[in-house]
């Protein structure tokens, strides 16, 4: 009888797994669009607020969006010049089914890390997480809101050191580069 229970258990697991590779792979869905709005060429420029990373000052840059991994991720590079010079940085997006929103994580030339959640409402995009900065830890939030034409956004930002009391920390401007400026 035992021998009998292992061979029916071998064989349903058998037929899970083929029917798991016959299955149509999966493709990404439409809440993936909202970041998909993101992909292109973007230039910036903006300002820093004195706070607490330091006395501000403006700076520009260039964004560079790409849809990854089958559609599943956004990842962006981006160029800044500023007070601190210039500096590189990459982050990553992609969609959390389970808790409706957008985890990101973002690392920086200068050793800055940042993880948090990107939640969608139409074309405001609202970023929440954690920064690390020299080694100390913020927290951080902004609102990226895109125009309806998809070409120009704005975005303002704020930080904290305790969770509790928040500064504002950025705007910025962006600009969608057209593809035909694209050498």
């Amino acid at each position: 009888m035992q021998r009998i229970s292992i061979l029916l258990l071998v064989l349903v697991a058998c037929f899970a797994t083929a029917m798991q590779a016959q299955a149509p792979a999966p493709k990404p869905g439409p809440e993936l669009k909202k970041l998909h709005a993101l992909a292109g060429d973007w230039t910036w420029e903006g300002e820093y607020k004195p706070g607490p990373l330091g006395p501000g000052g403006k700076f520009t840059g260039e964004f560079n969006c790409r849809v990854i991994l089958g559609g599943f991720f956004l990842q962006c590079r981006t160029t800044q010049k500023g007070p601190a010079g210039e500096t590189q940085g990459l982050r990553i997006y992609g969609y959390d089914p389970v808790n409706r929103n957008f985890p990101s994580q973002g690392y920086s030339a200068n050793g800055s890390t940042f993880s948090g959640v990107l939640t969608v409402t139409e074309n405001t995009y609202l970023f929440t997480g954690k920064l690390v900065v020299a080694g100390k830890p913020y927290q951080g939030k902004a609102t990226f809101v895109l125009a309806p034409d998809l070409a120009s956004a704005t975005q303002k930002g704020e930080i904290s050191v305790d969770g509790r009391t928040w500064t504002p920390w950025f705007e910025e401007k962006f600009t969608k580069v057209p593809s035909a400026a694209k050498k």
